[in-house]
């Protein structure tokens, strides 16, 4: 059976920008070329939306769909339109982490807002920042929840997952011991699957892209799911297929195979 992708769905960080938050102008060119075959492109990412929106806006995608905060947030835009907010209660994780790793920076995301326990590095968190006691991060439903230790390494987070014993949650350990723990059950694919009932396209007919542990369930939901080729062992063993390097523009290589330049 030929397959051919009536939805896009792009994982944003080493997909799509590098670890600068750039975009290569030729992945700007490739996605447009999705856009004008009249495609559906839809952002699917760990980030919140205020750090999703200028991606979007960068792209000029047409009205329509977006996925961040790992599916627990879905919205359309513009105008913005908060479609789906998955939150649950943060207490028994922000208390157990606080206790385990004493050091570790701890974030709570609201929509367009972050509430930590102490500041976390420049420019990775976007939008409002607002430092909080442990008792007050654990006071509302979020609908994520950040562990971050510069310093740190993947390792040590791996141990922490298991000291934990996060059963109750989702979580994604993801770039320099940076730990992402959401509403269990929810994922990007999730989110995904709402915005296909909504415009009436099967999985099947989706091409995802993506290079993080949290793109794993995305890629093996998609039709055809591939990954990047800096991803992870892990992430590139669900994937349909693995392409080039972020840096060797693995992500047009994917794409113009679907949607080629026009002489």
């Amino acid at each position: 059976m030929t397959f051919t992708p009536r939805l896009v769905a792009l994982d944003i960080d080493g997909t799509l920008v590098d670890g600068f938050g750039e975009m290569p102008p030729e992945i700007h060119a490739a996605v447009r070329r999705v856009v004008d075959a009249g495609v559906p492109v839809v952002l699917s990412t760990g980030r919140s939306w205020v750090a999703t929106r200028p991606v979007f806006e960068h792209l000029g995608l047409p009205p329509g769909w977006a996925v961040s905060a790992n599916g627990a947030i879905v919205v359309t835009y513009p105008p913005f339109e908060v479609r789906r907010q998955v939150r649950f209660d943060p207490s028994d994780v922000v208390r157990q982490v606080a206790a385990v790793a004493p050091h570790a920076l701890i974030g709570v995301q609201d929509l367009n807002r972050w509430r930590v326990s102490r500041p976390f590095p420049d420019g990775e968190l976007q939008g409002d920042v607002l430092v909080q006691s442990i008792d007050e991060l654990c006071a509302h439903e979020v609908s994520r929840v950040v562990v971050r230790e510069p310093n740190s390494s993947e390792q040590v987070f791996a141990d922490l997952v298991a000291k934990l014993g996060l059963h109750e949650v989702s979580y994604f350990v993801g770039w320099s011991a940076w730990l992402d723990i959401g509403p269990r059950g929810v994922d990007k694919a999730h989110g995904l699957a709402m915005v296909c009932e909504d415009l009436g396209i099967d999985p099947a007919d989706v091409l995802a892209l993506g290079d993080g542990r949290n793109d794993i369930e995305m890629l093996q939901w998609a039709g055809r799911g591939v990954a990047i080729g800096d991803a992870p062992d892990v992430v590139k063993a669900a994937a349909d297929a693995v392409t080039g390097l972020f840096d060797e523009l693995g992500t047009v290589a994917e794409l113009d195979r679907w949607f080629p330049p026009r002489d």
